[in-house]
């Protein structure tokens, strides 16, 4: 697994050692968390999370698509998305975050040495 991903046992782990509960109780917390969550948006009501973002489910109508390869009209049926917005406080620390990467000699795409990146003007 990459280590560029937070799993439920990883959240689990930061509620235990950040709040001081049983690893049962941390681990119960988060999934009773996400199943709230889980829960509204099946109810069709927008999750807002302070300083974080909002979760709402959107319909998309029918709608006509192509097909890539043979240029074949086919028509997209009507569904249901999942849609996150970040809040500007969220926005701001992520990129605040860019900015310090930045500032320590690392690139904002992936991670780069600055060093390593080649200027294509000289």
């Amino acid at each position: 697994m990459s280590d560029d991903t937070v799993t439920r046992a990883q959240l689990s782990e930061a509620v235990y050692q950040g709040v001081g509960l049983s690893r049962n109780e941390s681990s119960d917390l988060v999934e009773s968390v996400l199943e709230e969550i889980t829960d509204a948006l099946l109810r069709e009501e927008m999750v807002k999370i302070s300083s974080f973002g909002s979760f709402f489910v959107r319909q998309k109508g029918q709608r006509i698509g192509r097909n890539p390869k043979t240029g074949e009209e086919v028509p997209i049926l009507p569904r249901r998305v999942l849609v996150f917005r970040p809040s500007h406080v969220l926005k701001g620390r992520i990129n605040e975050g860019y900015e310090k990467r930045s500032d320590n000699g690392v690139s904002r795409e992936k991670g780069v040495p600055i060093s390593g990146l080649t200027d294509s003007s000289s």
